[in-house]
C-alpha cells in the first residue's frame, strides 16, 4: 500500500482513535472495553478525554458525530471519537512519555484521567455553586 507509507505521521487521518467505550467500566471486552475493569472509570465522554490528553500536551481532535460500531446504543451520550496525534512529522513521538501506541493507549491516559478529572469537576463546581460567605 504505497498511499499509506507516502501518508505523513502529522495527517488528521493518521491520528489514532480513542472512542468513550475503551475506556468504560461498564463495558465488556466484548463490548469494546480495552483496559482492565479497576483502571476504568463510568462512562467517559469524548469531551472529558479530549480534555485530559489537551491538558498532558497531545494534539487532539474531537469527532462529536462518530459512533463506536460496538455501541448499541445510540444515544448522544455515546457518540464522539477522540483522535489523538502521537507522532510528528518527522516520525519522532510528539512527547517522549508516549513513545508508541502500545505503551499509552489507554493506561497511561486513565491514570491521567483519574487524576486530572477531579479537578476538572471541581472547577465545574465551584463556577456553578454560589460561594458560601
Amino acid at each position: 500500500m504505497a498511499w499509506a507509507a507516502a501518508a505523513s505521521p502529522a495527517d488528521k487521518e493518521r491520528f489514532i482513535c480513542i472512542y468513550p467505550a475503551y475506556l468504560n467500566n461498564k463495558k465488556t471486552i466484548a463490548e469494546g472495553r480495552r483496559i482492565p475493569m479497576d483502571k476504568a472509570i463510568e462512562n467517559p465522554t469524548s469531551t472529558e478525554i479530549q480534555d485530559v490528553c489537551a491538558a498532558v500536551g497531545l494534539n487532539v481532535l474531537v469527532e462529536k458525530n462518530k459512533l463506536y460500531p460496538r455501541e448499541w446504543n445510540r444515544d448522544v451520550q455515546y457518540r464522539g471519537r477522540v483522535r489523538v496525534q502521537l507522532r510528528l512529522e518527522d516520525g519522532n513521538p510528539c512527547l517522549p512519555q508516549f513513545p508508541t501506541r502500545l505503551l499509552w493507549i489507554p493506561l497511561v491516559l486513565m491514570i491521567q484521567f483519574k487524576t486530572v478529572l477531579p479537578k476538572f469537576h471541581q472547577q465545574a463546581l465551584s463556577t456553578l455553586l454560589p460561594e458560601s460567605t
